[in-house]
């Protein structure tokens, strides 16, 4: 018997979708239910890598542990991963297929879907309920005729839709309201209630809008979810801006810079650094918002050439050559890694149509793209035992690949000895640092999920500045996040009528 159907769509993009099915994911997964998450197409930056090697989005792998699963493809067949140019590279069912602009991408949607099907299908016999998560506002008009991830999936799902709104935008009424007043009469029929997300204030306030909202357009409203701030779940393509100002004082943290590049991916990479006591993560555009930090992070890039050019056209590559010249910690990961060598070579034109470009020259390394993408698995021992790294030598780690270009250090020491997780494959160094350990990079992403790696890195960051170090207490684990999650949202929704609307009894 196939899996009930639910889907969640919202007025735009960031009214909460993606939080709304992780807490449903978990809720559903606490009352007995065997539950999982789909989207059948997401556009995101943050993706994240299976145990077999597949790219997915972000946001499905977070629903998926929200209900206890091991993250596969057939939660999100197709990605999207937007590149310079306003071109898009397609990934389906976890490997890269075509780079097209939009306009062609619209042309290729009637074969995706079939795609979209298969993986659904597969989910749908293997669980109970299937909770799906639409894109941007379902009422899109102008890609309405190629879409494939909001009305034409709750339809070929026979899904009921319920609809968020984010009210601390503002307008949300509204939006709710034009959202209907744009369908055609078959979708409006697919929405079968709102819900209201991030309020603030006395939701007695709230009651006379809420009341006319239901009885203008004959649909239940589900509930009203209080905006947050203490629960941390990882963001799907955009940056975590932390939680409430820290109480301590500037001059007793360490301020770290990630350089907020055009195309930044995997931005999750950082977010550790922002929940930890005594650190100040910024994200910086330019070279006077650089300042001078107590470290400086390159971040991965879905286009290293076109970014590292807008290193030099704002200023920023000087300021961070003449910094790393003064002794201040640089760091690298996957793009910023390869940003950080000597030279990128692009013989095949896989980024540019450059075919040489000349990196910042803070390591003694050449970057040559292959049209190959790399993406795994891996644990690694850190080989250093200098600088930032200083203590680590031996330090197992356990992180994640997504890269198109290899990378082969000359007069540099690798940061770390890797061994995939894919069975079979011989294992290999990866990453450089300078002699001092004070400017180093990696392919790693996830290196500061890795609690001794942060808080030694943390550590030698406080000690250089002359900073007493500190008791670092545990960051809540990601469970423990969903259950805190999952607990708010039950008391903000009818979830009874959420089961009737599912078909479902509990």
């Amino acid at each position: 018997m196939a899996a009930k159907t639910l889907m969640i769509q919202g007025t735009a993009s960031a009214a909460g979708k993606s939080i709304v099915v992780t807490a449903l994911c978990r809720i559903f997964k606490q009352d007995g239910f065997r539950v999982a998450p789909f989207k059948s197409q997401n556009m995101a930056l943050n993706s994240f890598v299976t145990k077999q090697g597949e790219e997915m989005g972000r946001a499905q792998v977070v629903q998926a542990e929200a209900a206890g699963l091991e993250p596969c493809v057939d939660m999100n067949p197709i990605l999207l991963k937007p590149e310079a140019n306003s071109r898009c590279q397609v990934v389906v069912s976890g490997k890269p297929a075509m780079t097209l602009t939009a306009g062609e991408y619209g042309h290729h949607t009637d074969k995706l879907i079939t795609v979209v099907e298969e993986s659904l299908a597969r989910l749908r016999s293997a669980y109970d309920i299937v909770i799906i998560e639409g894109a941007g506002n379902p009422a899109e008009i102008n890609i309405k005729e190629h879409e494939i991830v909001n009305m034409r999936i709750a339809q070929l799902a026979e899904a009921p839709v319920l609809l968020v709104g984010d009210i601390d935008k503002g307008g949300v009424f509204a939006s709710l309201v034009g959202t209907l007043a744009l369908l055609d009469e078959a979708e409006r029929n697919c929405i079968k209630g709102f819900i209201i997300n991030k309020f603030r204030g006395d939701i007695a306030l709230l009651q006379p809008g809420l009341d006319y909202l239901e009885e203008y357009t004959s649909r239940p409203v589900i509930g009203v979810i209080p905006y947050f701030h203490h629960i941390l779940i990882p963001q799907e393509d955009s940056i975590y801006q932390g939680d409430e100002p820290k109480a301590e004082s500037a001059d007793e943290m360490i301020n770290i810079a990630v350089i907020h590049l055009p195309r930044l991916s995997n931005s999750t990479d950082f977010e550790p650094l922002q929940q930890e006591a005594g650190v100040k993560v910024r994200y910086v555009r330019t070279a006077d918002e650089l300042d001078y930090p107590d470290a400086i992070i390159l971040p991965g890039s879905k286009s290293t050439i076109a970014d590292l050019a807008y290193l030099r056209q704002s200023g920023l590559a000087e300021s961070i050559i003449q910094q790393a010249r003064s002794g201040t910690p640089i760091v690298g990961i996957c793009g910023g890694f390869q940003m950080l060598g000597k030279e990128i070579k692009d013989p095949q034109g896989v980024e540019s149509e450059e075919k040489n470009i000349a990196g910042l020259d803070l390591l003694d390394t050449i970057t040559v793209f292959q049209p190959q993408k790399t993406t795994r698995q891996v644990k690694a021992q850190v080989l250093s035992n200098e600088g930032l790294l200083e203590g680590l030598r031996g330090e197992e780690v356990i992180g994640y690949e997504i890269h198109m270009g290899q990378t082969i250090g000359n007069n540099t020491e690798p940061l770390f000895l890797v061994a995939p997780k894919n069975k079979g494959q011989a294992d290999y160094v990866d990453g450089a640092t300078t002699p001092d350990g004070f400017t180093f990079g990696s392919y790693l992403h996830g290196l500061f999920d890795n609690t001794n790696f942060r808080h030694a890195f943390l550590s030698k960051l406080r000690q250089r500045k002359g900073l007493s170090l500190i008791t670092r207490q545990p960051i809540a684990s990601r469970q423990q996040q969903y259950d805190e999650l999952a607990d708010l949202v039950r008391r903000s929704l009818n979830l009874e009528l959420v089961y009737k609307i599912c078909g479902l009894e509990v």
